[in-house]
């Protein structure tokens, strides 16, 4: 296997509104070889279906951090199993409930990933997901 060095530019972008998010996101496309990452936050969420409708009017590959982006269009995503993060909250409440002090008690990270394709999307972005791929996903869309 032969690795190439690659450099990767960042540009972030705002997402206070839906007009800044639409200039940005057509600034990006206009690069060659761009795609989005979208982390977590309450804007992403808040402008979900905007973010995802923009990916694929531009053709731009994106990720996303939740499995409820790709089942809304969204073409892959990658990030911590949320169900599995609220049962190990709740462990920790219980915990707290019996006595235990939270300041001693250690900080957790998340354990368990999920990773979620949409085939749909990723054919209409003329992409083909690798078999090897495929046989790592938790959750496929079709």
């Amino acid at each position: 296997m032969t690795w190439r060095h690659r450099s990767v530019e960042v540009n972030p972008i705002n997402m206070r509104d839906a007009h800044e998010i639409e200039r940005d996101v057509a600034a990006l496309a206009r690069s060659p070889n761009g795609g989005l990452i979208i982390t977590a936050s309450g804007a992403a969420i808040r402008h979900r279906e905007l973010i995802i409708t923009l990916a694929a009017r531009q053709k731009l590959p994106a990720v996303y951090w939740a499995s409820f982006f790709v089942t809304s269009g969204g073409l892959i995503s990658y990030g911590a199993d949320l169900l599995d993060q609220y049962r190990r909250a709740a462990r920790y409440i219980g915990r707290i409930l019996k006595g235990e002090k939270p300041a001693e008690m250690p900080v957790q990270a998340a354990t368990k990933y999920e990773l979620a394709i949409n085939l749909k999307s990723a054919k209409a972005l003329g992409l083909t997901v690798p078999p090897s791929l495929l046989g790592r996903v938790d959750e496929v869309i079709e």
